[in-house]
């Protein structure tokens, strides 16, 4: 049965691939057999994460690209095909909105914020999407929000963009099953970078804790798994679907305090 999580003979491209949950992914992919192009904006941080996809046998792709540029983001799947041959897995990390109380929130901003967490993965899938269906089948895994459904304050913007995404999701994989699978992570308080006011203070990262069900903060290696079986055959029979590994939320973890109007 484990054999059904190997990416032997594929190939993966994760955005955000950088740092924290992206390179988890990577990594995690690498681990499972696929190699893997690596796409985020600093080529200093891609180069230690290639050098790790490397140190497992793999073969790793550094592609610094700002995904904001959709050319940017359609070229890194010819980009793949040239050095690999083919595209079997798209992961969608890049992303991200920093909260904004409301009337601090421009029509631009939200906008911004839809073309990083939406639009960025929609051009991404439609690139793979021609070289997937020519290989006979592939798999897409968009890394969405837990705030994409709970509320709280401050999260118009960054909330509305990943509940976007998620739904976006389930109407990818039903234009494009049965060969191409879409599927989705909800992803709940990580600890990585994005979360270092949190990280760095410790009466933030204890209410947010004592917030979460499971009492403790989310690893990039949880998502990372969950990420590993969507890709694989393991979920071969799944597809349309949002996994939450989020420790357990029902409703946010740490409130911004921002007051009423």
């Amino acid at each position: 049965m484990l054999e059904r999580f190997r990416l032997d003979g594929k190939v993966a491209i994760v955005t955000g691939a950088g740092r924290g949950i992206g390179a988890a992914c990577a990594r995690g992919l690498a681990e499972a057999g696929a190699d893997v192009v690596l796409a985020s904006r600093t080529r200093e941080q891609l180069d230690e994460v290639a050098a790790e996809v490397r140190a497992m046998g793999r073969r790793a792709l550094v592609l610094p690209t700002d995904v904001v540029d959709n050319d940017a983001v359609a070229a890194l799947v010819p980009a793949a095909v040239e050095e690999f041959g083919r595209v079997d897995v798209v992961v969608n990390n890049a992303g991200g909105t920093a909260p904004r109380p409301f009337l601090d929130t421009s029509p631009g901003y939200l906008e911004r914020s839809f073309h990083f967490n939406v639009t960025t993965a929609f051009v991404l899938t439609k690139a793979a999407v021609p070289v997937m269906l020519e290989q006979g089948g592939g798999s897409v895994v968009n890394i969405s929000s837990t705030i994409g459904r709970l509320r709280d304050r401050g999260f118009v913007a960054y909330g509305t963009a990943k509940a976007a995404l998620t739904h976006m999701t389930r109407l990818m994989a039903a234009d494009l099953a049965p060969r191409i699978r879409v599927n989705g992570i909800a992803v709940g308080s990580i600890a990585t970078s994005a979360l270092e006011t949190v990280l760095t203070d410790d009466g933030l990262r204890t209410e947010m804790v004592a917030g979460t069900p499971l009492k403790r903060l989310g690893e990039p290696e949880d998502i990372a798994i969950g990420a590993v079986y969507l890709a694989s055959p393991a979920s071969s029979f799944v597809t349309g679907k949002l996994f939450e590994i989020d420790g357990g939320l029902e409703e946010a973890n740490l409130a911004l305090g921002l007051p009423d109007l």
